[in-house]
Order: structure tokens, then C-alpha cells, then sequence
């Protein structure tokens, strides 16, 4: 039997056919083109290898859902070309495929920067919302909204050309691509695995980064063996293009006294140079970004439970939140607990992971039994649940509108009140 076929990346090369490869990662809702100020420098001593995201900048529009996923499409690309060895530095979305790639093929990585980067991108709450509002009412409001989740207010003032750049990135971007992208954020969780990190890592984080700050970096550092952590004043998310000049001089440092040796051919094996304790960076001399160590913390463990359990659990907290899941759980007791972990185990465990029914149709049948027999509080949850899981609110209002001809309508009037509440709350952009 064949293998299926793995979609390759969009990409670019940059510099000398004979440098050591270095490859640049974007972010998510960037282009390749968020690497432009570094790309003269760095071609001084490397081939820079850049690529676009799944219909970002352009790019075929094949959704990808999972980081292993986009790592094993980066690895396909860079096969077909024949690129076996490199360094890397990625930003967020870009760098979570570095850490990706330092973890399960670690043979392949001499050297690693982690730009605006989290081993856990906040909540998957957060990132399924966004996917909710997309999927309504298209990239605009994302694109609206994103120059004041990657710049610092003063640059935004001052660079009207860049922020409106900015904005027209993310509203070419596919949608579907996009919301993919951001169900592969939210599934990335590597805090236990940091340790399991072997390359050189520079940690790299804007001062004023309100979505991945020092406080995430430090988490990095304080989990990587062989990290250092530089603080870049005066800059926000996207840091390589808020002080490019600063975010240059860091990698070329980096990767110049950085480079891990490959493995030698002949034994199989490689020699690995014992690292400083927890180095520190020093700053340039003009744009002076700070360098710390940050204090060790103790990665936490998944507790360990038998079965389905942890297979529910998961799926669970996929589909209703982690939010929803969390107050259920901690408000269980000694009389409520065993009913907790059966719904866990069978509702979500057996029955919602069977094959049979992908989850928008195990949606669609939910929320008809909910309205059948009146649970509007639970019909509630599994509204949320539904768009959630790929349902519009259109097909929602179908679903509802079915239910009234064989439920009868004074329930379907009733789910259609609690519905509607929860759509507008769900899919009305932020401010």
C-alpha cells in the first residue's frame, strides 16, 4: 500500500548556494515576507530559506492542523531539495515548528531561535474562538485587530505603511488555512518535553509582547538545557519587524557561535560540546536588548489515568472548553466524582471518539436530542460545542428549524432563544 503524498511548502531561497542553510519561520497570519529587514545580513554567511504557511501569502490553500503536521511538510520540502541539515529561527506559530522539529528530529537541527514564542499558546479556548469568529465573518476583524496584537502603539503611529501591510497579510490569508492554523496552536502543549531539547536555543521576546511575553520565554529557558533569553526593549510581537535592526544582530551572534556539529557519518554518533551554565547574552551596542536567565521551574506532568479516560478528557475539553471542562471537574466531590470521570469515559471516551460520525454531524444529532427533550442548559454548551466543531451558524439555524417539525415548536422556540444568545456572544468580534 502507498503512503499518502505530503503537501509541500511555498518557499524562497536567499545567499550563496554553498552557505550552511538557515531557515526563517513566520507567524501565523504572516508571509515570509515579516523576515525581509534580516534577510541582507544574514545571507553574508548563510542560504536563508524562507517559506509561507498553507494559504498565507499565496500558497495553496491545503490545511494543516497539527505543528507535527507542518513540520512534516517543512521536512518534505527540504528533502525534495535536498537539504538535510540547518539551523532555524522561527516566530510563534513559525517558532512552535522549531521546537517541533528539535524534538522529534532533532538529527536534522544545528541550531535553534525561538522568536515571540510559548511552549503553550494560551488557552485552546482562545485559539478555537478565534476559528468560531472566522469562520462567521471572515479574516476582516482578525485583520483589523492584529497591528494592536503585534506592535507597540508608537510604532503603529509612526508606521501607518507597515501596519496597513500588516492588515492586508492577514485578510489575503485563506480562511480555512487560517482557522487550521489555529486549531495546530491550539493542540501545541510541549511544556513536559522541553528538557528533551538538545540543540542551542536563543530565546528571543519583545518587552511590550502582549501575546507571547518574557513571562513565556522564561518558561523556555527555564525548561531547554542549552538556552539563553534575550528581552528586546521597545518591541511587541512581531518583534523582526519592530526592531529589525536588534532581532539581526541577535541571530547572527547566535548562529554564528552556535552551530551544533552534525553527526559523523562513520560511527554514527556526535560530539557534543559541554555548554556554559546558562549563559548570558550580551547586548549590542546600539539597540541594547537585555539578556537574563530566568530561575528553573518544574515543568508539569498529565496525571495518568486508565482507558478511554484520558482519550475523553481530551476530546472533551475539545469540543465543550476548557473552561466548561475545568468548572465541571472542580466542582465535582466525593458524591458527584464517579458520575464526572463515566461521562468522561463513555460519552466522550467511547462514543465521541468512534469513527463513524466526524464531530460536526455528532453536533448536528446532539443538539436535536437536547431540544427533543428540553435540556436548554445543556443545549447551551453544545451550541458553543457546535461551532466549535465546524458548524456555521446558519447550519445551526437548519438544525434548529428541523427540530421544530418533529420536536414540535414550543421547544424549538425555546432552543432558538438559548441558541441565538450564544451565537451572538461566540461570534461578535472583540473590541
Amino acid at each position: 500500500m502507498s503512503e499518502a503524498k505530503i503537501e509541500t511548502l511555498q518557499y524562497r531561497f536567499d545567499g550563496p548556494e554553498d552557505a550552511p542553510v538557515l531557515i526563517l519561520g513566520p507567524s501565523l497570519g504572516t508571509t515570509w515576507h515579516m523576515w525581509d529587514r534580516q534577510v541582507p545580513e544574514l545571507t553574508r554567511q548563510w542560504r536563508v530559506f524562507r517559506f509561507d504557511l498553507p494559504g498565507h501569502g499565496g500558497a495553496p490553500a491545503h490545511p494543516a492542523d497539527s505543528v507535527a503536521e507542518l513540520s512534516a511538510r517543512l521536512l518534505a520540502t527540504l528533502d525534495a531539495l535536498g537539504v538535510q541539515r540547518f539551523g532555524y529561527a522561527g516566530c510563534a506559530l513559525g517558532g512552535a515548528i522549531g521546537v517541533e522539529l528539535a524534538l522529534r528530529h532533532p538529527e536534522r537541527l544545528a541550531s535553534l531561535a525561538l522568536v515571540a514564542t510559548s511552549p503553550r499558546f494560551g488557552t485552546a479556548d482562545e485559539f478555537r474562538q478565534r476559528g468560531v469568529i472566522v469562520r462567521t465573518n471572515g479574516l476582516d476583524p482578525i485583520a483589523r485587530s492584529s497591528p494592536d496584537r503585534w506592535f507597540t502603539g508608537g510604532f503603529a503611529a509612526a508606521q501607518p505603511a507597515i501596519t496597513e501591510w500588516a492588515v492586508q497579510m492577514v485578510r489575503t490569508t485563506d480562511p480555512g488555512c487560517y482557522i487550521a492554523a489555529c486549531e495546530a496552536l491550539a493542540g501545541f502543549d510541549v511544556r513536559p518535553e522541553l528538557g528533551r531539547v538538545g540543540v542551542p536555543t536563543l530565546v528571543l521576546v519583545g518587552s511590550e509582547d502582549q501575546v507571547t511575553g518574557p513571562a513565556e520565554a522564561r518558561t523556555l529557558v527555564a525548561g531547554i538545557p542549552d538556552a539563553r533569553l534575550a528581552v528586546v526593549p521597545g518591541a511587541s510581537h512581531l518583534v523582526p519587524v519592530e526592531q529589525p535592526a536588534a532581532v539581526t544582530d541577535l541571530l547572527v551572534r547566535h548562529f554564528s557561535s552556535a552551530w551544533q556539529p552534525a553527526f559523523d557519518s562513520t560511527t554514527g554518533q556526535m560530539a557534543i560540546v559541554a555548554a556554559p551554565a546558562k549563559p548570558v547574552l550580551a547586548a549590542p551596542p546600539q539597540a541594547a536588548p537585555i539578556a537574563e536567565i530566568a530561575p528553573p521551574v518544574t515543568a508539569p506532568q498529565p496525571p495518568g489515568r486508565p482507558d478511554a479516560y484520558e482519550t475523553g478528557l481530551k476530546i472533551r475539553r475539545e469540543v465543550l472548553g476548557d473552561a466548561h471542562v475545568d468548572r465541571a471537574l472542580e466542582g465535582s466531590d466525593e458524591f458527584s466524582g464517579d458520575f464526572q470521570e463515566f461521562i468522561t469515559r463513555y460519552a466522550w471516551g467511547e462514543i465521541w471518539d468512534r469513527p463513524g460520525l466526524d464531530r460536526r454531524m455528532r453536533s448536528c444529532v446532539t443538539l436535536t436530542a437536547l431540544v427533543a427533550g428540553g435540556h436548554l442548559e445543556e443545549l447551551a454548551f453544545h451550541t458553543r460545542a457546535a461551532l466549535r466543531n465546524g458548524l456555521t451558524p446558519d447550519e445551526i439555524k437548519e438544525v434548529l428549524l428541523q427540530a421544530a417539525v418533529y420536536c414540535g415548536v414550543p421547544a424549538a422556540n425555546s432552543a432558538f432563544r438559548v441558541a441565538q444568545q450564544v451565537v451572538r456572544e461566540e461570534t461578535t468580534p472583540a473590541e
